[in-house]
């Protein structure tokens, strides 16, 4: 006895440290990392450390790891932010997308996509901010930001939308700024003529220095689109739906196929141009042209909620397949959903894979045959490429293994066979 005590001194004593324990928690080995903050687009190595990145390297020795990931012929990316979403779910009927039954929850929705953050776009208002913070943001998985509404009872469709006596500029400033969570203002579904709501919103954007994200449209005659986008957003705010064509709104590509020159002007300026997919919100006779005269967008969303979810846009890498079929660089793909998505939301801790930065990964590959895509109208689009979620890490844990690639393998013996 005494010679095995003195030998387990002796291996404790002289043993080097990296057999007493790793210095990284998961290694993800030889997968092609696509970081655009960083300007890296090439194979290399991402380790992890107690919930963040510890290091990304050409090489790093797989001994040093407690679990290794083999990911080669994988792409490794930031974890996916979806700017556009809808997930104040509940149960009060008639609310639309203010805590009930359209919204939806988002752990469900966002790891199996690769994404990590999602932003809920308008359900709340400040006044129901702190039950959409208790109820969806606190108990979920996924990290959940907000863009407060201007209507301050939130996104509860029809009338309640139109009441400019509860668009409150100062209320919605001063409840943004005391949540870290509320990350832009978010104005939607007005249909008279004249834009109280807008200037409003912009205005609680300003009090709190947040962006403002519009959903324009619905009124008849439209508004002048080029008013918006040079004359009340500011640079920074967010134009969504980019490539829809809805009742009361004049669409960024004209008759013609021309994407309008002021739209060329505005993104210049610095209006950002999301996707916001949606249910009605994405036409491919608005996109395909807008793509081949090289009108890109700068970030790509979702708009997700039960009307689109189970239809054309189906996930975020759906959505982003789309572009890639759309001759969109598979790096400019991966920017406009997370380091670009990060910075329009003033995350800038987010969507990228930097030392020390929170561990939210997205493993993906990127399938290669005859598949269909469909937009908001019904029409399809064919392509041969299409994007696909292996891995999700969140905070540094495995949030979502399609294929179990993280998993030892099943031994009989073990079970005694």
């Amino acid at each position: 006895m005494k010679y095995i005590i003195l030998l387990l001194i002796s291996i404790c004593l002289f043993s080097p440290p990296s057999s007493l324990a790793q210095p990284y928690d998961l290694l993800l080995n030889d997968g092609h990392v696509i970081d655009p903050k960083n300007g890296i687009d090439a194979v290399m190595d991402v380790a992890i450390k107690d919930g963040k990145i510890a290091r990304v390297a050409e090489e790093i020795n797989p001994a040093e790891a407690e679990q290794v990931v083999e990911v080669a012929d994988l792409y490794v990316t930031p974890g996916l932010i979806d700017i556009h979403s809808h997930n104040f779910h509940g149960t009060e009927p008639d609310a639309y997308l203010s805590n009930s039954f359209t919204a939806l929850p988002p752990d469900g929705f966002s790891f199996r996509a690769g994404v990590t953050t999602l932003v809920d776009v308008g359900g709340a208002g400040w006044k129901n901010f702190e039950l959409f913070k208790e109820q969806t943001i606190n108990r979920s998985k996924t990290r959940v930001l907000s863009f407060l509404n201007i209507v301050g009872g939130g996104m509860k469709g029809g009338e309640r939308e139109q009441d400019l006596s509860d668009m409150d500029a100062e209320m919605t400033g001063i409840v943004a700024k005391r949540h870290p969570e509320i990350v832009g203002v978010k104005v939607a579904h007005y249909a008279s003529r004249n834009w109280n709501p807008v200037d409003r919103a912009v205005k609680a954007g300003e009090i709190a220095n947040i962006p403002v994200m519009v959903d324009f449209g619905g009124t008849i005659p439209p508004l002048p689109l080029d008013s918006l986008l040079l004359h009340h957003l500011r640079p920074g705010d967010i134009f969504t739906h980019t490539f829809g064509h809805v009742p009361g709104r004049i669409p960024i590509v004209d008759e013609r196929g021309k994407v309008r020159d002021y739209v060329w002007e505005a993104q210049k300026r610095g209006i950002i141009f999301d996707v916001g997919h949606g249910g009605g919100s994405f036409l491919f006779r608005q996109a395909i042209p807008a793509m081949k005269a090289g009108f890109h967008p700068n970030t790509i969303s979702t708009d997700l909620h039960t009307g689109s979810m189970n239809a054309g846009m189906k996930n975020q890498i759906n959505v982003m397949s789309k572009f890639l079929n759309m001759d969109m660089a598979l790096k400019d793909v991966i920017a406009a959903a997370t380091w670009n998505s990060a910075q329009a939301i003033k995350q800038d801790s987010l969507g990228h894979l930097s030392e020390g930065a929170v561990a939210d990964v997205a493993v993906l590959s990127v399938q290669e045959g005859d598949f269909g895509f469909v937009d908001s109208g019904g029409f399809r689009m064919d392509g041969n490429q299409k994007l696909e979620c292996e891995l999700t890490i969140r905070e540094g844990k495995v949030v979502w293994d399609l294929n179990g690639i993280s998993r030892p393998y099943w031994i009989k013996e073990e079970m005694g066979q």
